[in-house]
């Protein structure tokens, strides 16, 4: 499939970019990938970029997103922080991936057996991690409304934390949030099972 094109990707809605990577782990999850010819992207995408979306995830080794989600060089902006977690230098990268290039969704990915959330819980605190975890340890009062339920892939802690994290993006970048509510944007919430492979989509704001 040919990379995006400032056209196409003008006329790509935020339903549309979620289901193409809702998809795309589908075929993960059943080892269908397709066969990316890496090469062939290379010159595709020589002149410029059009991801279609913006995925802000964990440092965990296991969880790249072009591999999660079946895509190739070009598709996805990737910003992995441990835990998450959303400050200043991430929320201008993630104004710059939907204003100035077109992303359409944007989408908080925590995973199962999260070392930064766990350490969070633990209260761990040495060096810059403190300063770190820290931003975590408000998902943890917030799990406590949580019901089993909600949660898929079961740590309450980490749902919250994705949850925390969608919010304080929309509460603390105005252009989001007026793309958001304009409808030129979409939000989604999603934990990654690292056992087997599975996003649970649990929230769906496009």
């Amino acid at each position: 499939m040919r990379k995006h094109t400032k056209e196409s990707l003008d006329q790509l809605t935020p339903q549309r970019a979620y289901e193409i990577l809702v998809e795309g782990n589908q075929r993960f999850v059943s080892n269908l990938n397709k066969d990316h010819d890496h090469l062939e992207t290379i010159n595709e995408t020589r002149d410029g970029q059009y991801p279609f979306a913006v995925i802000l995830s964990c440092m965990d080794s296991r969880t790249s997103v072009e591999l999660i989600f079946d895509q190739g060089l070009g598709d996805l902006f990737s910003i992995r922080v441990a835990g998450n977690i959303v400050n200043e230098d991430i929320l201008g990268s993630i104004e710059y991936a939907v204003k100035y290039v077109g992303s359409k969704l944007l989408v908080v990915l925590g995973h199962t057996s999260c070392g930064a959330v766990n350490s969070a819980v633990k209260g761990v605190q040495d060096g810059h991690i403190t300063g770190l975890l820290n931003r975590i340890q408000p998902s943890i009062s917030r799990a406590k409304l949580k019901r089993d339920q909600e949660c898929k892939h079961g740590d309450k802690v980490v749902y919250a934390n994705v949850e925390n994290s969608l919010q304080e993006v929309i509460s603390r970048s105005p252009i989001v949030n007026e793309m958001f509510s304009n409808g030129q944007i979409g939000l989604v919430g999603a934990v990654y099972n690292v056992e087997n492979g599975s996003v649970d989509f649990f929230k769906d704001l496009t």
